[in-house]
């Protein structure tokens, strides 16, 4: 189950990807912490992601001469989906297991996950912008501001409509 993290969110991954990463399933709520992620019915973070990429792919025109700094930057993107996945799942299936300390402990293993595979996206982006003339460089400003845009506003409203 595919899962939006509302706290602990990084920004950068929403600026960057435009999408929310996923978390695992809840407890019950009686067992839930406060911050517990809310659910978000669909795909896995990876078809999520492969998704993005070819949204993102036609919205900034991306050229052939980009096409390398792009593949580069869509493959982090991929494998950082596909780690995430993982994580998740392990994560789920030890809730049966774990007690509040150690569900609130592998949550921060998720979002300690979640920097590092940030770590690595930022500068595939910077390779891909970088690669891009001034016009396709607004372009793309203007895309992920959108992008950034329409999130907070699903997170106002989201937040609106469960009292938060």
């Amino acid at each position: 189950m595919v899962l939006c993290i509302r706290f602990l969110t990084p920004a950068v991954l929403v600026v960057v990807m435009g999408i929310a990463p996923p978390a695992p399933a809840a407890p019950p709520a009686a067992a839930s912490p406060p911050m517990t992620p809310q659910p978000v019915p669909g795909k896995s973070m990876e078809e999520r992601v492969e998704n993005h990429i070819k949204q993102l792919y036609a919205q900034l025109h991306i050229t052939p001469d980009e096409q390398s700094q792009w593949d580069q930057f869509a493959q982090v993107m991929r494998d950082n989906a596909r780690d995430m996945d993982r994580a998740f799942v392990q994560r789920a299936q030890q809730y049966s297991t774990m007690n509040a300390v150690q569900n609130m402990q592998s949550y921060q293993a998720i979002a300690e996950a979640h920097a590092q595979h940030l770590q690595k996206l930022v500068p595939a982006f910077d390779n891909l912008y970088n690669a891009m003339p001034e016009q396709q460089k607004k372009l793309t400003d203007q895309v992920f501001r959108a992008n950034a845009e329409r999130r907070a506003a699903q997170s106002r409203h989201g937040a609106n409509a469960t009292g938060k």
